[in-house]
């Protein structure tokens, strides 16, 4: 049956397979209900099946909706904690960028939702107006070989729709995937009728209190796309010199980073010359600005030249913009074609001669030049300057190329009539907003940048030249036939904005005071800018305008969390927006995530091929999958090929199956606050370890608890407490304190770091160990100890709740729960506190981790030295109380150092290693069991290979030009390999020495 349907139905079945089986946990809502988990916990942890079923049944229970904690447990009368998920574009896929977002996100969500109050984190995806619009007309080009004009723009709207509902909620299924618990029973689009109410409303009111206007500005435009750009859709790329670039309808490559030299004649006979890297451009000359100080022109201010094509003339001007040092220090001014030379136009009152047409092809009055495609005129601009004896030459110019991100079209500065909003007012209240306090940035450091932005913030040009999205509420006014116009009208521009034809019509009239019968209006073809639409989400998504029961107890949001990146393009404008449309700030506080980059600090790309998918993280992917993904994407031949180059370099065996869970802790563990995250996948793959180490601790708890195993009060217990006991939850209690501090300060690897070391070096390494024996025994001791273990493994599930759901749930879910505890899960169960655990004791601590100091030594001498297992060891001490606990934490010391005997003592014993703990104590471990000679031997030659390598790489990073000439990976790589050298040289020089000594 497959054979007879049409190639794009097949590759809808293909896109539904390859979905079921990447997203097949978010599919479990097939399968409704909680999972069972009366059997006994699998031996061994396996993210795929502790992943799978849990979400569905968290959505399905409600836990992810804000009346769950309104209606069951609501303490303290906290104000709800408010999150918009900042939305994804609609035509793609999540990248590990987006993971971190999620990560982070997430993670507060829970905590606060495990602290009580009502949490509403909104889902949203924006509808991409450039990129959807680039994507479907790709997709219409290679399935059916016809583009948008020939369909028409009704059928092609229709066409996005269509295309949206088939292949555009992969990254809710992905969302899913990665444990986001967002309230799914509040979804938005920002194409949705709803959504576009609130867009059509926002721009009505800003045009009728003039905020919005009709303008001839300068705007970004792409030849390619035939539209008007935003400022974050052009990547500027710098070059140093002659530098080729492939430009959209060249065969050839273009050139640029060269400077070219011409002169402009004066009336004297005289020459002044002028250097440009766009020297097409001079066709829209209007002036020749030089600075006022320069004694080379200053004679010359106030003369004119005369255009060597067209007749006109050009005023040399005075500006102290003028950088004496470039080029010759004269400078071309073209209004109508550079965003600087606009500014000085305007200060001038220079013409502004646009001769550049929306297709890239030159227009002016000149037959030679007329028609020619802009860089085709570069090059018969050249020409024609050499045959008048005007051009002076060329030069390499280090310079910045912009490209546009969505077609890889040179950008091109146009003056055309746009819709644009007047932003000095507004951001003068936004920056107002954070100088107050009003509004909280973190980190501080991106304060200045929000005051930079919006202390030189342009005019925003918010209309676009496409067919997918908010089409302008916006209406020419025009007078029918045989009706006078009257002086109002007579400038052929006026405009009215209305929700309908009918209500524009109606206020044209009323402002002309005509009849509507007299009057014709026309609606503007054009879209809105994509980032209009997003700078309302906050209070779109609760049903503004109207005054809803959401936008009531909902807006503003407590907190926006978001990339740095665009801090103006979206964060500024929400501000700006929410305080003009609802008299509000949006949110209470913005924090900054850092941006993701591959393991060698590249930015992550497609063309690079270092794109990652977290599913591929997720369950793993060879390199035949990451290849196979490639041929889902619009990449072109070459941008494969260079992709699939790069997946091979960096993934030659693929990746490695992670879990969510880990994927979501490792990248909360990296300083997210100022510096860009360098991600290896490897490192996740350390964090599913980790993963690991829980469930086997889990799992020897389940199986040292009994049957009818029914928790103790902690009061009850804690009287009975060995000194371990007291030391874990010590340490339960620090660590609790320290995360909960950091998770109100944002900080998520002080979070992360401390969640590690109380499971991995508190709990597994030294606790369990320590209670081994103790378990086996059927007295109060044990029955103390598996209350103790109980405790900390039911919290330390909690504690990691946030940032690993699957795997605390599927724990959580088997652990005997204490009897006022009826938590249905570990979503909604209460996170820890220092008021559940107050039993932190510093003191304890200090004399307990002199003991574990002890034990380390013992393992090191035996790891340097090769001995399985040392005879004795013998501690002195001259402090009476330190030497009374050390004395009880003998046995403890004995089963973590596999040392077959450790015993106090007053006299230092002859014949020993030596080596000081503290300075009223002291080790001595007997040498009975160590070859002296063989192991010095050994040790020495380590250390002499250490000290090489060392030497090898202290003489690299010494080079001249080291800092300038080598990649920034590769040195940290060095300062990484210097640090763990010297490590290892300090800690073989003290075992040699400890073995000269005793000898």
């Amino acid at each position: 049956m497959l054979r007879r349907l049409p190639k794009s139905a097949l590759q809808r079945v293909w896109f539904c397979k390859i979905c079921y089986k990447r997203y097949s946990s978010a599919f479990t809502t097939a399968f409704p209900g909680k999972k069972d988990t009366s059997g006994p916990l699998p031996k061994s942890y396996n993210p795929q099946f502790v992943e799978s079923v849990w979400y569905s049944w968290w959505e399905k229970s409600g836990f992810f909706r804000p009346e769950y904690n309104k209606n069951v447990k609501h303490r303290d009368g906290k104000e709800p904690f408010v999150v918009c998920l900042p939305p994804p574009n609609v035509t793609g896929s999540l990248h590990l960028g987006h993971t971190l977002m999620v990560a982070i996100q997430d993670s507060l969500i829970r905590w606060h939702r495990m602290n009580g109050r009502e949490t509403l984190w909104i889902p949203g995806s924006d509808h991409a107006g450039i990129a959807t619009q680039i994507v479907v007309e790709k997709k219409l080009q290679k399935e059916r070989q016809i583009d948008r004009h020939t369909l028409g723009r009704e059928q092609f709207v229709r066409e996005v729709h269509k295309w949206k509902e088939e292949c555009g909620n992969e990254i809710d299924q992905q969302l899913k995937r990665l444990g986001a618990s967002l309230d799914w029973s509040r979804p938005n689009f920002t194409m949705s009728e709803e959504f576009s109410r609130a867009v059509q409303e926002a721009f009505i009111s800003l045009h009728d209190d003039g905020t919005i206007y009709r303008g001839n500005r300068l705007i970004n435009w792409s030849c390619a796309l035939r539209s008007t750009i935003s400022d974050i859709e052009v990547d500027k790329q710098p070059i140093t010199g002659a530098t080729d670039f492939r430009v959209p309808g060249y065969e050839d490559p273009i050139q640029f980073g060269v400077l070219h030299y011409f002169s402009y004649p004066l009336d004297s006979g005289t020459e002044i010359p002028v250097a440009t890297t766009r020297i097409e451009t001079m066709l829209g000359d209007t002036a020749i600005a030089v600075h006022p100080d320069d004694v080379r022109y200053s004679h010359l201010i106030g003369r004119k030249v005369q255009h060597p094509f067209i007749d006109r003339m050009l005023p040399i001007i005075a500006s102290e913009t003028v950088d004496k040092d470039f080029g010759t220090g004269a400078v071309k001014v073209t209004p109508a074609h550079d965003f600087n030379d606009y500014d000085l136009g305007e200060r001038y009152s220079l013409d502004s001669v646009t001769i550049l047409g929306e297709d890239g092809t030159i227009d002016c009055p000149v037959p030679r030049f007329n028609g020619l495609r802009r860089f085709d005129a570069r090059l018969e601009v050249i020409d024609a300057l050499k045959e008048k004896g005007l051009y002076g030459g060329q030069k390499e110019h280090a310079m910045v190329v912009p490209v546009c991100s969505r077609s890889s079209d040179i950008v091109e500065p146009l003056l055309k009539e746009q819709w644009f909003a007047r932003c000095d007012n507004l951001a003068t209240q936004a920056i107002a907003a954070v100088e107050s306090g009003e509004l909280s940035i973190c980190p501080k450091m991106h304060c200045k940048t929000w005051q930079h932005w919006l202390l030189n913030i342009r005019d925003w040009c918010i209309s676009r030249q496409l067919w997918w999205g908010h089409r302008i509420p916006a209406y020419r006014v025009s007078f029918r036939n045989g009706h006078p116009k009257n002086q109002k009208a007579d400038s052929e521009n006026m405009w009215v904005s209305g929700r309908c034809y009918q209500e524009a019509l109606e206020k044209a009239a009323a402002q002309l005071n005509v009849n509507e019968e007299h009057l014709e209006l026309t609606q503007d073809d054009d879209v809105l800018d994509t980032w209009f639409s997003s700078a309302l989400f906050p209070f779109a998504v609760h049903g503004w305008p109207s005054q809803t029961d959401d936008l009531d107890r909902f807006y503003p949001s407590t907190l926006l969390e978001t990339g740095h990146d665009i801090i103006f393009f979206w964060v500024a404008r929400m501000v700006m927006m929410g305080q003009k449309l609802t008299g509000r700030l949006p949110f209470k506080e913005v924090y900054f995530h850092s941006m993701v980059r591959d393991a060698h600090g590249r930015k992550m790309s497609k063309s690079l091929g270092n794109v990652i998918d977290p599913v591929d993280v997720i369950q793993g992917a060879s390199l035949e999958d990451l290849h196979a993904r490639l041929e889902g994407n619009l990449l072109d031949p070459a941008e494969k090929e260079r992709s699939r180059r790069g997946q091979a370099a960096d993934y030659p065996r693929g990746i490695p199956e992670c879990g969510t869970d880990a994927l979501r802790f490792t990248l909360c563990t990296y300083k997210a606050q100022g510096e860009d995250v360098n991600l290896d996948v490897n490192t996740v793959q350390t964090y599913r370890f980790f993963c690991n180490k829980i469930w086997n601790a889990a799992l020897f708890t389940l199986n040292a608890l009994p049957d009818n195993f029914e928790p103790s009060p902690m009061s009850e217990t804690l009287a009975d407490c060995s000194i371990m006991d007291r030391w874990i939850l010590s340490r339960l209690s620090d660590t609790t304190s320290k995360i909960n501090s950091g998770f109100q300060g944002y900080d998520f690897p002080i979070i992360t770091s401390a969640i590690h070391k109380f499971w991995v070096q508190n709990l597994c390494d030294v606790y369990l160990e320590s209670i081994k024996l103790s378990l086996r025994a059927d007295d109060h001791r044990a029955v103390v100890s598996r209350n103790v273990l109980h405790t900390c493994v039911d919290a330390g599930l909690r504690l990691i709740g946030p940032f690993m759901p699957y795997l605390s749930e599927e724990i959580f879910q088997r652990l005997p729960r204490k009897p006022e505890r009826e938590d249905p899960s570990i979503c909604v169960a209460p996170y820890p506190t220092t008021g559940e655990f107050p039993m932190f004791d510093g003191s304890l601590e200090e004399r307990v981790a002199l003991s574990l100091d002890i034990v380390n030594r013992i393992r090191s001498i035996q790891k340097e030295f090769g001995i399985p297992k040392l005879s004795a060891g013998h501690i002195v001490c001259n402090n009476d109380d330190l030497r009374g606990v050390l004395s009880q934490l003998c046995p403890t010391m004995v089963t973590l150092s596999r040392c077959r005997k450790l015993q106090m003592t007053n006299q230092e014993p002859d014949r020993c290693l030596a080596t000081t703990v503290a300075s009223n104590c002291a080790l001595f471990v007997e040498m009975e069991d160590i070859d002296v000679p063989r192991v010095l031997e050994r040790l020495q030659a380590k250390l002499a290979k250490t000290s090489t390598g060392l030497k090898k790489i202290e003489a690299q990073r010494s080079m001249d030009g080291y800092e300038e000439k080598v990649p920034q990976n590769i040195q940290e790589k060095h300062d990484q390999q210097v640090e763990v050298l010297q490590a290892d040289s300090a800690r073989l020089g003290a075992a040699v020495a400890m073995l000269k000594t005793a000898r």
